[in-house]
């Protein structure tokens, strides 16, 4: 349905919807380029994405979204190979269930799920103007409505609580995606957020604890697959029904309505500010 060959570049691509998002653009002749934080889980989901898709037009980038540093050479690397990038998918998420840091010392929710992904989508940013019709697309969380955004303590490391922290992360996703989109308004590209709905991936399980892991084993028969829960983000990425539009939230492939801070436009503005200097974007 979707011919032309375009350059993908998506987070958290070695696992659920990231890993199949990844699939399906390379299965339908993109570009795809795999951003993952662990090199050797990266090489083995960059072996399994190769053999399921057909495709041999998949590469791995090294990426730790809790790292700045991590984020500029990556992004150095991006810039050089692809004057052009089409599509850009901010996939990866992290849920912590205790407060973690970055190596920048942020709260690692706010951390990886916001700055990282505001740093990395920066840094590209001239590389997705430069494509015909550039997409970005942020995938957020209906938790977005349990969070909130203090400015004097961005991403709640006063108090902790897992699902609390993770909701303002994913309230700050949506704030992002409102300025962002102003910010594009005269440009070829366009910006939307998702929520893909209760998914079966390994969001939440703590890999060296295995926290997480029984409830989230009792859980899966009522989650959407991980492919089930890409949907609507390819929908984003590639549909011509979606062209125009920027700026939205999406269920479902449908546009919803967003409520609280979440639309507040001079909340957006304020925490795009901010998110630049704690990036280091502006002095």
């Amino acid at each position: 349905m979707f011919t032309m060959q375009k350059t993908v570049v998506i987070t958290g691509a070695n696992s659920g919807m990231g890993f199949a998002t990844t699939v399906t653009l390379a299965r339908r002749g993109h570009t795809v380029c795999m951003l993952c934080r662990s090199e050797e889980r990266g090489l083995q989901a960059l072996e399994e994405a190769k053999e399921r898709s057909g495709s041999d037009n998949i590469h791995l980038y090294v990426c730790d979204l809790a790292s700045f540093s991590s984020i500029h050479a990556c992004a150095e690397v991006l810039r050089t190979q692809y004057p052009v990038i089409d599509i850009l998918i901010n996939n990866a998420g992290v849920v912590t269930t205790k407060k973690q840091y970055t190596a920048d010392g942020l709260e690692m929710m706010m951390g990886v799920n916001h700055f990282g992904h505001f740093l990395l989508t920066n840094l590209l940013l001239k590389q997705i103007k430069a494509a015909i019709q550039g997409r970005i697309v942020v995938v957020s969380s209906g938790a977005y409505k349990i969070g909130k955004i203090n400015l004097d303590d961005l991403g709640g490391t006063a108090s902790f609580t897992p699902w609390q922290n993770y909701g303002h992360s994913k309230l700050a996703n949506l704030l992002f995606t409102k300025e962002l989109s102003l910010r594009l308004h005269h440009s070829n590209t366009t910006v939307n957020a998702v929520h893909p709905g209760a998914v079966s991936t390994s969001l939440g399980v703590d890999r060296q604890s295995g926290f997480g892991k029984k409830v989230h084993q009792l859980l899966r028969p009522f989650f959407q697959s991980p492919a089930e829960g890409a949907d609507t983000a390819l929908y984003l990425a590639e549909s011509p029904d979606v062209q125009h539009v920027s700026g939205g939230y999406f269920y479902k492939r449908r546009i919803q309505e967003v409520k609280g801070q979440a639309d507040n436009d001079e909340l957006a503005k304020q925490l795009w500010a901010m998110s630049e200097r704690k990036v280091g974007l502006t002095v």
